[in-house]
């Protein structure tokens, strides 16, 4: 086959093909394809600069009248969206008959493919390969030989590669890996049903040899899932079909898979349990998102999965807590990283796949061990930890920094964590969900059953309390309850065989004399001051909030505030970077900060104020318990700006309610950039009655006009919601 390149230099990762900005837009193909590369680089010319990607540069090399190959150094990394595919599919793919605004087919060609974007590429039908991209620039016209497995240009060979699997032929023959494994079925079904043998038209998944060694953990739980005995596992490159225990959608992507599951007619989840949370867009909603809110909960209850609700927090916190030890998961984020069991994140259409039909395609990767030895060392943390594995492959060559002729031991295999059996599971979460910026396929961590029943016990209540507040599907929640009791009353958890065989494999000493935090050159010199810093109890601590990012809270005077704890983040109980341990027990810390922001998007929740320091400095009392969601019965309403403030901003002819809220205190607010994000505030119910001067609230329903005058007593003044 000939094709036209379009190369673009160094690395492209999901955010480059679809952009975080424009993900409104990602369920209309068409559209969101003309955001692709928009921001100038290397040798990529967008229409407009940060708006329309090079479009243009693209039209010419389709004019060439070959089909056009996107070609890049290391391509796919980053978040698992299959909206990065359909972009690139809808400049290099064909038109599908009959199905409008979506493309199959298209050839991409990369020294180094991301595991999950390659598997969305099969997906899709394209043609997806890793071969040395060196001597291929912009423009070129090459020869692909893909049953022979060279490149060619001007005649001569500048690159030889092997597929991995001779069946990605037949899947971009028939348009994607998805219609196959269906039609696949299908005829096999009906030539049973008719007496007939056995298909020879499909290629079917060479099988590996047995070596007769043992098997990783890893090759356990999804032999499990596949149905195979106790103490059998998978081999690698094994194409197999493991059954999906717990199945996760995000909102930014959930669009797109409810058009695939409209696609596969699925009226009815297979999978034991599927959630849809609304995490990515709740802070800041667009008017698409807001439709999105109100329609697709009730389409994935209606199909018996569990769905959140705008604010109730971030999908990995939630999908942890609704986990079964050792089995086999999947999810539509790249950080879907299961800290017991194992999960393969993938795009949506995989996603909606599993959810639709309770299995998953899987070539089985490798496994990659990675085991500690000691005891942690003062002043070390976890994020050392997940420093020193990516280190401990630099040291012997395994992993390269440089774009061009990247090595990385870790892309498309499963890192496999043992030797911190004691771990909370929302400490293991901290290592596993690392795997993803290694490019890794999937991870486990090896744990105790202690920590698991704790954390296990504490999920069953959680899923009480969701039941007991109108959460859908009751019946997902009570059959995994009925499971995780299950589990606890009879504990067994997997264990690796002692001959397993690994693909490479990584000890890191925690007796090292200078430990793993002085491993890594920019952390040099910490660990003398978490040392001199151990014991001490320090009130101002680091409290991160854990969302997409580690974002660390304002450091101010905490006299008389109230400080709420969540169970459900993951948080190092050790030491903190700058060795300062965790208040309240390790949990994390949440404080009611906020930018006074206005965000009256839609009459969605606005936040006009916070309370701010009297004029001792003292902070006022607020409570919210944030790790529960908020209750469906809530109500905007606002509340006047009392006080001194307002008279003042009166006086000076300004809009008493302009800009961030101030309280009745000599100093309004601290300085300080607000960390509590928008969907943490609760209704009035929330906040404690504290001593004061009387308040006076406007309660305003969303369906009436009329104010209802009420009575609270406090010592702040804010107001929560969009005035109608």
């Amino acid at each position: 086959m000939t094709l036209t390149v379009f190369k673009v230099s160094g690395e492209t990762n999901t955010d480059d093909l679809s952009p975080a900005p424009d993900a409104s837009t990602r369920p209309d193909i068409p559209l969101h394809a003309l955001a692709m590369l928009k921001n100038p680089r290397a040798g990529i010319e967008p229409d407009e600069a940060g708006a329309r990607g090079p479009v243009k540069q693209l039209d010419k090399l389709i004019a060439k009248g070959h089909p056009v190959a996107y070609v890049g150094d290391v391509v796919g990394t980053g978040s698992s969206r299959k909206s990065a595919t359909n972009s690139v599919l809808w400049f290099t793919g064909q038109d599908i008959p009959y199905v409008p605004n979506k493309r199959f087919g298209g050839v991409c060609l990369g020294s180094k493919i991301a595991p999950i974007f390659y598997n969305t590429m099969e997906d899709a039908g394209a043609l997806p390969i890793e071969l040395d991209v060196s001597q291929m620039e912009m423009g070129d016209v090459i020869e692909l030989r893909p049953y022979e497995g060279k490149a060619l240009k001007n005649g001569a060979v500048i690159a030889e590669f092997k597929v991995k699997s001779d069946v990605i032929f037949d899947e971009v023959r028939a348009g994607g890996r998805i219609p196959l494994i269906i039609g696949r079925g299908l005829t096999t079904r009906a030539r049973e049903a008719l007496g007939l043998p056995a298909s020879s038209l499909f290629r079917m998944p060479a099988q590996p040899k047995d070596t007769g060694k043992g098997y990783t953990l890893a090759q356990k739980m999804v032999g499990r899932a596949c149905g195979l005995p106790d103490g059998k596992g998978i081999r690698p490159g094994t194409y197999c079909e493991p059954k999906m225990t717990t199945v996760g959608s995000q909102d930014t992507t959930g669009p797109m898979t409810r058009d695939e599951l409209k696609d596969l007619a699925c009226l009815g989840f297979s999978a034991d349990l599927v959630m849809q949370s609304f995490c990515h867009t709740a802070a800041y909603p667009k008017l698409v998102d807001v439709q999105t809110h109100r329609d697709l909960p009730t389409f994935i209850s209606n199909r018996g999965g569990i769905s959140l609700r705008p604010g109730d927090g971030v999908i990995h916190s939630w999908l942890n807590r609704l986990l079964m030890p050792d089995t086999v998961g999947t999810g539509g984020d790249s950080h879907t990283r299961f800290p017991i069991g194992i999960s393969f994140p993938a795009g949506s259409g995989l996603v909606a796949f599993a959810a639709a039909t309770g299995v998953m395609p899987l070539d089985m990767p490798e496994s990659v061990l990675v085991r500690f030895k000691g005891e942690m060392q003062p002043g070390v943390t976890l994020r050392d930890l997940v420093n020193a594995i990516p280190f401990a492959a630099l040291k012997t060559g395994d992993l390269t920094v440089e774009k061009k002729g990247k090595k990385n031991v870790f892309n498309g295999r499963i890192l496999e964590i043992e030797g911190l059996p004691n771990l909370k599971v929302e400490q293991a979460f901290e290592l596993s969900d690392a795997s993803a910026e290694r490019s890794a396929a999937a991870c486990t961590v090896r744990l105790n059953k202690e920590p698991i029943i704790e954390y296990m016990r504490s999920n069953i209540v959680l899923m009480k309390w969701m039941i007991a507040n109108g959460y859908q599907d009751k019946r997902s929640l009570e059959r995994r309850i009925a499971a995780m009791e299950a589990w606890i009353a009879d504990p067994k958890l997997m264990q690796p065989d002692a001959d397993a065989e690994y693909a490479a494999v990584f000890e890191i000493d925690l007796n090292d004399d200078q430990g793993a935090a002085a491993r890594l050159p920019e952390r040099s010199g910490r660990r003398e001051d978490a040392v001199r810093c151990r014991g001490r109890q320090d009130r101002r601590g680091v409290h991160r909030l854990v969302h997409d990012q580690h974002r660390p809270f304002p450091r101010g005077r905490q006299n008389s505030r109230r400080q709420v704890g969540h169970s459900d983040a993951p948080v190092d109980r050790a030491a903190d970077e700058d060795g300062r341990a965790h208040a309240d027990g390790g949990r994390l810390l949440r404080h009611p900060r906020q930018v006074g922001r206005a965000h009256g998007n839609a009459g969605l929740l606005a936040v006009h104020g916070q309370p701010g320091a009297d004029p001792q400095g003292l902070d006022r009392a607020l409570d919210l318990d944030a790790q529960l969601p908020e209750p469906s019965r809530h109500r905007h309403a606002r509340l006047s700006v009392l006080g001194r403030t307002r008279r003042r901003r009166r006086a000076a002819r300004q809009d008493p309610d302009h800009g961030r809220i101030h309280g009745g205190g000599r100093r309004p607010r601290r300085q300080g950039r607000g960390s509590l994000p928008l969907h943490e505030l609760r209704p009035d119910s929330r906040i404690r009655r504290s001593r004061g001067n009387r308040l006076r609230l406007i309660e305003r329903s969303r369906f009436s006009r009329s104010p209802r005058r009420t009575s609270r007593r406090g010592d702040f003044c804010c107001a929560i919601g969009a005035a109608g």
